[in-house]
Order: structure tokens, then C-alpha cells, then sequence
């Protein structure tokens, strides 16, 4: 008899708590779910707690953050909306949304949930750091400098801050600064791969393919499946008419992440090289559709375009890449001319 009255007892207490010691409740056993990687429990508590509370924001927060981390990214944003719609000034919702804005290329739409927090919090790092690779993205990089820089400023010991002001000075050509800020980057912390990469990447500019295998040698040593590293050293290869091994290289990237354009591109380069003109062209088509950012999709769809004989093609190709600062003003007139 005493078993029966104590259940009885706990579900009396349970029907006593108030409904936000309930919902409290759902939140704290959803955030240990997902620490314990048990992701589909946690998720019908939050949602559990949404019937409760149809505009609880944490739920939709965290929700949204589940459906991020599984890259349903349009899935996430509906639901930083609803949260962000009971509660406007949640400044931890805005930054969640930024980063789902970023994934979903909305950039001006993030860029007005940064203004948001730095409006409110004008010495948050992460912010800065998230607005440096958006305006990266659109191609701004002189603002996007002066975002890591202030991040930088706030945060001077973060190796990742670094390692994309040195990017960004890679991006603009600026190799020498790059590398000072990537040998930072190294100091503060010599396991990040990124360093090497970013390194990499210089000494191919720079037509060093030596020095570039063996950065990348680095990074791979650290993270031996990563695509994009893969990647890069098929690239490499390309270049020193490795046709065979870049082949090996890029199509592993590609089935390691489906997603990368930067290995498309090069898959369309290794066409290029074999003189399959269609599929070099439709690859080169399809990275830019994947990801319009990727450098020197344009001066190879031209070269390709003049393989192909289609002369009209190729220097509407190489004037879109002299727009990119990647051909100079001679060397698409020296294209462009009919031989």
C-alpha cells in the first residue's frame, strides 16, 4: 500500500508544478539529451513543451539548432522565426539565425541579425568573426578585414580568427601579410589544419607546388579524410599535369562531401585536360551554381570555351574573371583578340 500512495504523491507534485517549472523542466531534459546524442528524445520534448506554450522561444531556439546541426537549414530558420516572433530582443536566436542565413546564402538577411546583437553587445567576437565571413563571401573584403580585425581585437588568442585574416589577405592577393598572419595563426595553435591549407593555397598562387604539397602534407597528417584538403592536392596535381592522381584525389573528395563545388570545379579542369570540352564546361556550370564564390571558375570556363572553339563564349568568360582581380586587363585583351 505505501508503493500506491507514493506514486500517487509524485504525480500529485507533478500536477502541482507551475507550467514554466514545466517547461523548464522539458528544456533542462531536451539540453542532456542532446549532450548524451539521444537527438530525437530531445526533440519531442521541446516540442512537448511547445504544446504547453505555443510561444515558448528557447524551445523553438533549440529546435532550430537540432534541425541546423542535421543541415536542414531552411527547417532551422522557420524556426528561429517563430522564436525570434515571441521574443525579439533573443539575442542568442538572432546569432543562430545569422549562421542558418549564412548556410542559406542570405547574406544581407544575416547581416541584419548581427547589426541586431553588436547593436546590443558591441564586444561580442563571435559576431564580428560571423560578419568578417559573410562580407568574405560577398566579396567585400576590405570590410571583411576590418570584422576580423575587431574580432581579432577582442579575442587576440583565437587561431581561427587568424587563420581568415590571413585568408582574406590571400584573397586580395596581399601574400605576404597572409602568410605573417597564418605563421600567428600557428603559433597559437600548431594543430590547426586550416594553417596549412591557407598556406597551401599562397604557394600555389605563387606557382611554389613543391611547398604547397607539403603544407598540405600537414593538414592531411592532421585531418587525412578532410575533402577539401583532397581537394587541393588534386588541384596541385592538375597543375603539374598529374592528370592520373588529381583524378584520385578530387573524386574521393567528392564522394567524401557531395556538396564541395571547389572539387566540382576541378573535376571540370581535369575534363578540360583530357579534352572532354561538354562535361568540362557542365561541371564548370555546375560549381558556380553550387557556390558562385569559388576563384577561377570563369578563366577556366574560358579556356575551355577557346579548346571548344567558341571564341564569344570564352571572352565573355575571361572579362567575368577580370572582374574577380583573376586575369588582368591585358590578358583578356590578349584573349579576347581572334587569332
Amino acid at each position: 500500500m505505501t508503493k500506491w500512495i507514493s506514486l500517487i504523491g509524485i504525480i500529485a507534485v507533478c500536477c502541482g508544478d507551475s507550467k514554466e517549472t514545466r517547461l523548464q523542466r522539458f528544456l533542462l531534459q531536451s539540453n542532456e539529451l542532446v549532450k548524451n546524442q539521444q537527438v530525437g528524445q530531445a526533440e519531442n520534448y521541446l516540442k512537448e513543451a511547445l504544446k504547453l506554450d505555443s510561444c515558448f522561444a528557447d524551445a523553438w531556439n533549440n529546435l532550430g539548432t537540432i534541425y541546423f546541426n542535421q543541415k536542414k537549414y531552411a527547417l532551422a530558420l522557420d524556426h528561429y522565426n517563430k522564436g525570434l516572433a515571441c521574443r525579439p530582443d533573443y539575442l542568442e536566436a538572432h546569432f543562430n539565425r545569422a549562421n542558418t542565413e549564412y548556410e542559406l546564402k542570405e547574406y544581407y538577411s544575416a547581416l541584419k541579425d548581427i547589426d541586431k546583437i553588436l547593436k546590443s553587445k558591441p564586444d561580442t567576437a563571435v559576431a564580428y568573426f560571423l560578419q568578417g565571413l559573410i562580407y568574405t563571401r560577398l566579396r567585400e573584403f576590405d570590410a571583411s578585414l576590418k570584422s576580423f580585425q575587431k574580432a581579432c581585437s577582442l579575442d587576440q588568442s583565437n587561431a581561427e580568427i587568424w587563420v581568415n585574416l590571413g585568408t582574406v589577405h590571400y584573397y586580395k592577393k596581399q601574400f605576404d601579410s597572409a602568410q605573417v598572419e597564418l605563421q600567428e595563426a600557428l603559433k597559437l595553435n600548431p594543430q590547426e589544419a586550416n594553417v596549412y591549407n591557407a598556406l597551401a593555397m599562397i604557394e600555389i598562387e605563387l606557382q611554389h607546388y613543391d611547398q604547397a604539397k607539403t603544407w598540405l602534407a600537414k593538414a592531411l597528417a592532421l585531418k587525412p579524410d578532410d575533402p577539401f584538403f583532397l581537394n587541393n592536392r588534386g588541384y596541385i596535381s592538375l597543375l603539374n599535369r598529374e592528370i592520373a592522381k588529381a583524378k584520385e584525389d578530387i573524386d574521393l573528395s567528392i564522394s567524401l562531401d557531395p556538396y564541395n563545388g571547389w572539387a566540382y570545379r576541378n573535376k571540370g579542369i581535369y575534363y578540360m585536360m583530357v579534352g572532354q570540352h561538354e562535361d568540362a564546361i557542365r561541371l564548370l556550370k555546375q560549381a558556380e551554381q553550387m557556390d558562385p564564390f569559388i576563384e577561377k571558375i570563369y578563366y577556366y570556363l574560358g579556356e575551355v570555351y577557346v579548346q571548344a572553339g567558341d571564341r564569344k563564349r570564352a571572352c565573355e568568360s575571361f572579362k567575368k574573371a577580370l572582374e574577380r582581380n583573376e586575369l588582368t586587363e591585358n590578358e583578356v585583351i590578349e584573349r579576347c583578340s581572334s587569332k
